[in-house]
């Protein structure tokens, strides 16, 4: 029987706690303005993390009750809440993130230890144990911070979580064959990824360091150099979520 993932839970902290710093150094004027991600706001992007934080209660709750609880009642429901979320007073929107990352919070600090095992269901419908619930979250406040474009890059990120954020594209893409296999390789020569189906082509050898490569793989602002081993171009890669 495993226990509360106790790193993944530090990362979420952290992660919290830079995203919500981020959002603190935002005006009010400036919520409004342009995030990374297409058509959304800073705002957006804050009611974002907010709901994600009450959607990742719902399958704590899962795990510790066995009563399912979805994340959302539908996909509909998830984008009309961001659309609100990111409409509200701006005061209404902090005091809305901070409360619902305690929320949170709470929710994972109070798991009991068996229902760390229980199986949920993600939005996309992937059974997964209650354990990967904090790389969930590890996962929104990371990138997220750097998609509210305030200046903070993946340069800033955890050298783990960039690794952990490249294992999971790897995972993501290892069946797709709608794109030329790409190869990572760290520079430090410490970790290499095949983000594709292996054996489908022959991979584009792409090397960065490991923040670069954890930014190209998910489709954000690269902070350092790449290569493609060649001297080609770095392929465009198919968006990650």
């Amino acid at each position: 029987m495993s226990g509360p993932p106790e790193g993944m839970l530090e990362w979420a902290a952290k992660g919290t706690a830079a995203f919500e710093a981020a959002v603190d150094g935002v005006t009010d004027a400036g919520l409004t303005a342009a995030s990374c991600l297409p058509g959304w706001s800073r705002a957006h992007v804050v009611a974002h993390v907010a709901r994600n934080a009450d959607a990742l209660v719902n399958l704590l709750t899962w795990a510790r009750t066995g009563v399912e609880t979805p994340m959302y009642t539908s996909a509909n429901q998830r984008a009309n809440e961001i659309e609100e979320g990111s409409r509200q007073p701006v005061d209404d929107l902090r005091a809305a993130l901070l409360a619902a990352d305690g929320r949170l919070a709470g929710e994972l600090a109070g798991l009991p230890e068996a229902s760390w095992n229980a199986i949920v269901r993600t939005a996309r419908g992937r059974a997964v144990p209650a354990s990967e619930v904090p790389w969930m979250r590890v996962r929104e406040v990371w990138v997220h911070a750097v998609d509210l474009n305030t200046g903070s890059g993946f340069d800033v990120v955890p050298r783990e979580v960039c690794a952990g954020l490249v294992d999971d594209v790897a995972a993501a893409f290892r069946a797709r064959t709608d794109f030329q296999p790409v190869e990572l390789r760290a520079q430090d020569g410490g970790r290499t990824w095949l983000l594709g189906l292996a054996g489908s082509a022959d991979p584009v050898v792409v090397s960065g360091d490991v923040p670069s490569l954890a930014a190209y793989a998910t489709g954000r602002p690269v902070p350092g150099p790449l290569h493609a081993v060649g001297g080609g171009p770095v392929p465009k890669l198919p968006s990650w979520l």
